[in-house]
């Protein structure tokens, strides 16, 4: 804990415990001096920059500004209308924003001209300014590729020079380079922009599909409790339930589903298995297939038997498995006891 103390008053010039700079100019006995620190420069850090502050409602997002100034490295720029769209006054004072010079190419900007343009953080975390727009903004869906993950977060592509940051805590998964994630983007408290796995609140109910269509989603989220939760098509809510997981699933991992109702409120719940009449083909060969393959054709399973064995063993609910080996039966092929069932 010395050392650690130690490092920070070294680098910052202030005692971890008081907040007042060390001197040595009078001592009594043991005791020091101390006088507070006016030095400007080493006041403690905000948790937001006032600059950054100023602009939070335009940050992530991509508006429409005016060039004030230009200069060699680049144009200075103000929002030309406050952030609902209200026009800005002579007399209301707004933060300039730089626009690199190297986002105009060939072209010169002019002062007085207006653009759009798309605001964030750079690597010191000064607002700028870019003409680019970013794969993701404020409250927006996409699918982005890791590029590097630590154990405080990840560092995702999104399209600026400046890599995204998904806080480890906005993760619903760990999240591994090379993977894409369906993230949101948001202002931390510190009004810095970050990702976030947390998306169910922001996926729209409003889809076409209908009972019986065959959707594609991606799992973003599971809960022992009530399923996996899916981004069907990255923009709509759905819900696998456990009695329709036929395997473990992964966060991330993209397949294709049936929806096997549309709720009222609009979400789908989907299944990983074909409607009962396609399905119960497959069941029955997956019931035959193991019956042949055991000792002297008996499974120790029946209509009794509780549904998480029947699931583990055959991939199958309890109820597709009462109609696969009733169907089983009525051709003849198996017989079925209060103890299994055998080949006949």
């Amino acid at each position: 804990m010395r050392d650690n103390d130690n490092k920070f008053s070294r680098k910052t010039g202030f005692s971890n415990k008081t907040g007042y700079k060390k001197t040595r100019t009078g001592t009594t006995g043991n005791r020091t001096t101390r006088t507070p620190n006016t030095n400007k420069s080493d006041k403690e850090p905000k948790s937001a920059p006032s600059d950054i502050s100023e602009l939070k409602d335009y940050l992530g997002k991509v508006s429409v500004y005016r060039i004030v100034r230009t200069t060699p490295i680049g144009a200075y720029i103000t929002p030309a209308a406050t952030a609902d769209g209200a026009s800005l006054s002579d007399t209301e004072s707004v933060k300039e924003i730089l626009l690199p010079k190297n986002e105009f190419g060939e072209k010169k900007p002019v002062k007085g001209s207006l653009l759009e343009a798309f605001l964030y953080h750079d690597s010191e975390d000064r607002p700028v300014a870019t003409l680019k727009t970013p794969a993701l903004t404020i409250g927006s869906l996409a699918l982005l590729k890791c590029k590097q993950a630590s154990s405080i977060g990840a560092f995702l592509d999104w399209g600026l020079m400046k890599d995204l940051f998904l806080p480890f805590k906005e993760q619903t998964a760990k999240v591994k380079e090379g993977e894409d994630v369906l993230v949101t983007l948001y202002l931390d408290k510190s009004c810095r922009l970050c990702a976030s796995m947390k998306i169910y609140k922001l996926l729209k109910t409003d889809s076409v599909y209908k009972t019986g269509d065959n959707v594609d989603g991606l799992v973003y989220e599971l809960s022992t409790e009530h399923g996996a939760f899916v981004a069907v098509d990255n923009i709509f809510s759905a819900m696998i339930p456990n009695r329709e997981l036929m395997r473990d699933v992964m966060v991330g991992e993209k397949l294709q589903f049936r929806v096997c109702r549309v709720l009222p409120d609009g979400k789908l719940e989907l299944s990983m298995r074909e409607p009962g009449y396609l399905q119960i083909n497959e069941d029955c060969e997956r019931i035959l297939k193991e019956l042949k393959a055991s000792e002297k054709g008996f499974l120790p399973y029946h209509d009794k038997t509780e549904s998480l064995i029947l699931k583990t063993k055959f991939n199958m609910s309890k109820n597709s498995f009462k109609r696969a080996i009733g169907h089983l039966y009525k051709q003849g092929l198996i017989t079925i006891y209060s103890n299994g069932i055998e080949l006949k």
